[in-house]
């Protein structure tokens, strides 16, 4: 009869060492069947975060952080167990942060391009991340560091709001309401000057519209004029223009010598030309001066009545030949 209890109390004993293992192994969350698989990040500072707390991808549980340890660079080194079906994201990196108000921490595995736009989360990565298979790691502040940056900051607005109350006194207050006021009457000005120069600013709206259609038509224009020009640059009529404008060019040379040739002919012909002309006008100075027999024939007008009288006479002889020609001319036959 007394194997039976010293059979019941092997029996609870040996129940509490199983339920004693199995509550070690759920707390510590091991895997018995190991169908996990294993990556390590490393990590300048891991802050609060413990082995157990969760790694999580996608916003999905997929495992635990396993071990914590440091390096001999002085960096951690963080592995995390995650089941064998996950799947990391595309170049991945692990963040660690806090997951709840109650000082929780988990470690989020995700691409580098969804890391928060955080500059000391950026050093971070870039310190720890190296050639090798290790994930880099970086972590975020806890509540309490955000809380003490929180303060810090209440009490700057604090020190501003005190120094703004010091400014901002009842004088300050008058100016500030005789500002406001003539910036009412400037603004009414304003108003006014709009109201009294609409015209004008619509008038200057019009030739601005006109203006802008000038420049487009010629816009238009010089984009026909180039159109045509590149036509007959790829018709070869350009080519030709160009070969007529050369041959132009050298016959307008040859003209130019022709002329400077004439040129210096004639002013040599001036020259000949200034002398008969000096000349004749000394022989027209004596002919008037009445030297010399031309001068005399010219200036002497009892020659021009002589003249006149022979003529005269000439006629009348010429006359009387006519009427009888037998006084003057014998005729004789043999």
């Amino acid at each position: 009869m007394r194997k039976r209890p010293d059979f019941i109390v092997g029996m609870v004993v040996l129940t509490t060492v199983v339920a004693l293992v199995a509550s070690i192994m759920w707390v510590r969350q091991t895997d018995v069947s190991r169908r996990r698989q294993h990556v390590t990040a490393r990590f300048q500072d891991v802050g609060n975060a413990r082995v157990g707390n969760a790694a999580v991808i996608r916003g999905v549980r997929a495992g635990r952080i396993d071990r914590i340890e440091l390096d001999e660079d002085g960096s951690v080194m963080v592995r995390m167990s995650l089941e064998r079906g996950a799947v990391l994201p595309t170049d991945p990196v692990v963040v660690l942060n806090e997951s709840s108000l109650f000082g929780e921490w988990q470690a989020t595995i995700t691409e580098r391009t969804a890391l928060p736009r955080d500059e000391s989360v950026q050093q971070q990565i870039e310190i720890v991340d190296r050639e090798d298979d290790l994930l880099p790691g970086a972590t975020l502040p806890d509540i309490a560091k955000l809380t003490a940056v929180a303060g810090q900051i209440a009490g700057d607005v604090a020190a501003v709001a005190g120094r703004v109350d010091v400014a901002f006194d009842d004088a300050a207050a008058r100016e500030l309401r005789a500002s406001i006021q003539n910036f009412s009457a400037l603004s009414a000005t304003l108003a006014g000057t709009v109201r009294n120069h609409a015209g004008d600013l619509d008038t200057l709206s019009l030739g601005l519209r006109e203006a802008v259609r000038s420049l487009n038509r010629a816009a238009r224009t010089s984009e026909l004029i180039a159109g045509r020009v590149d036509s007959s640059i790829a018709a070869g009529e350009m080519r030709q223009i160009m070969k007529d404008l050369g041959e132009a060019a050298a016959d307008l040379k040859r003209t130019t010598g022709t002329i400077a040739a004439m040129a210096s002919r004639l002013a040599g012909s001036q020259s000949h030309l200034d002398s008969f002309l000096a000349t004749g006008d000394s022989v027209l100075g004596k002919i008037n001066a009445g030297r010399g027999s031309l001068g005399l024939l010219v200036n002497d007008s009892s020659l021009y009545a002589g003249s006149d009288s022979l003529v005269t006479q000439l006629r009348s002889l010429v006359a009387d030949i006519k009427a009888n020609p037998k006084r003057y001319l014998s005729v004789r036959l043999f």
